[in-house]
C-alpha cells in the first residue's frame, strides 16, 4: 500500500507537532510547516517546510516543493492558528484582522492551494482544526471564537462543493490542551483606567489556567488518525474533557439566556 503524504500547518510545536509525530509513528509520510525554518535547526521529528499561511507566495512555493518531492498530497491538516484575548471594544482592529487572517483566511488559502492537486488525484482529505470555543461567544475571547466558528461554517459549505471530486473534508474542535498557545497569543493590555480591567484580568487568568491544566495534545493526534482511517468522516468532531464537550450539548438544549448565565457563572462575571 502506498504511503500516504500528510501536510500539517503549524507543525513545529503544540498540537501540530503532536499530530505529526503520531502520524509518522503510524507509517505516514509527514511534512509540517513553520514560518521560519531557521528557528528549528535541530528539528528531527519530520520535515519542515517554510510557509506562512498569511502569504500566498510561500504557500505556493511549499506546495510545489512537496508535490515535486512526493508526487501527491493525500491529507492536509489546517492546524496553524493564533489566540487572541481582550475586550472587543479595546482590541486593536489590526490585531483582529491578524487573527482572522491566520485562523480563517489562512486555512482558506491552504485549501485553495491543495484542491487542484487533490482533484487531479481524485482523492484527498482536509481536516480543519477549529475549537470548542468556536461554538459559543466567550467573554474576552470573542474574536477567537468568531474566527474558529467561521472556519466551522466554511468546512460545512466546502464539503458540499467538493463532494463530486473524491475529496473529503471535516473539522476537529479541540478544547483546552497543554500547548504553548498562551505564549504566542495576543493579549489586549489590561488598561488601568479601563471599565473592563477587573473582569478582564480575572478572566485572562482563568483562560491561561485552563490551557496550563489542559489535556495531552496526543488526544487530538489520535482523533486525526481515526478520521484518516474512516471511509466517510463526519462533518464535526470534538476533542476535550467531558465538561468541555458537554457544554456544547447544554448549548443545544438550554434557552440562550440560561446558557449565558452559566458562562457568566463559570467566568465569575
Amino acid at each position: 500500500m502506498e504511503q500516504k503524504v500528510v501536510l500539517i500547518t503549524g507543525g513545529s510545536s503544540g498540537i501540530g507537532k503532536s499530530i505529526g509525530v503520531y502520524l509518522k509513528s503510524n507509517g505516514y509520510k509527514v511534512y509540517g510547516t513553520t514560518r521560519n525554518t531557521a528557528k528549528y535547526p535541530d528539528f528531527k521529528e519530520f520535515e519542515l517546510l517554510e510557509l506562512d499561511v498569511q502569504k500566498e507566495d510561500t504557500i505556493t512555493i511549499a506546495i510545489n516543493k512537496l508535490i515535486s518531492l512526493e508526487g501527491r498530497l493525500d491529507i492536509l491538516v489546517n492546524n496553524a492558528g493564533v489566540g487572541i484575548t481582550g475586550p472587543i471594544e479595546e482590541t486593536p482592529n489590526d490585531e483582529i484582522a491578524k487573527a482572522f487572517d491566520t485562523n480563517l483566511y489562512g486555512p482558506i488559502r491552504m485549501m485553495k492551494a491543495v484542491l487542484p492537486q487533490m482533484r487531479n488525484q481524485k482523492s484527498g482529505l482536509i481536516i480543519n482544526i477549529t475549537s470548542i470555543a468556536g461554538y459559543m461567544g466567550l467573554p474576552y475571547r470573542g474574536i477567537y471564537s468568531a474566527s474558529k466558528g467561521a472556519l466551522e461554517l466554511i468546512t460545512e459549505a466546502m464539503r458540499m462543493e467538493i463532494k463530486d471530486f473524491g475529496i473529503q473534508m471535516t473539522n476537529i474542535a479541540p478544547g483546552d490542551f497543554a500547548t504553548n498557545i498562551a505564549s504566542g497569543r495576543y493579549h489586549a493590555p489590561i488598561l488601568k483606567n479601563s471599565p473592563y480591567s477587573i473582569p478582564y484580568g480575572a478572566t485572562l487568568n482563568a483562560i491561561n489556567d485552563g490551557v496550563n491544566d489542559g489535556g495531552d495534545p496526543k488526544q487530538v493526534a489520535e482523533m486525526v488518525l481515526k478520521i484518516i482511517q474512516i471511509n466517510k468522516p463526519k462533518i464535526h468532531y470534538k476533542v476535550g474533557d467531558f465538561m468541555q464537550k458537554f457544554s456544547l450539548t447544554l448549548k443545544k438544549i438550554l434557552p440562550d439566556i440560561v446558557y449565558e448565565k452559566l458562562l457568566l457563572k463559570h467566568y465569575k462575571l
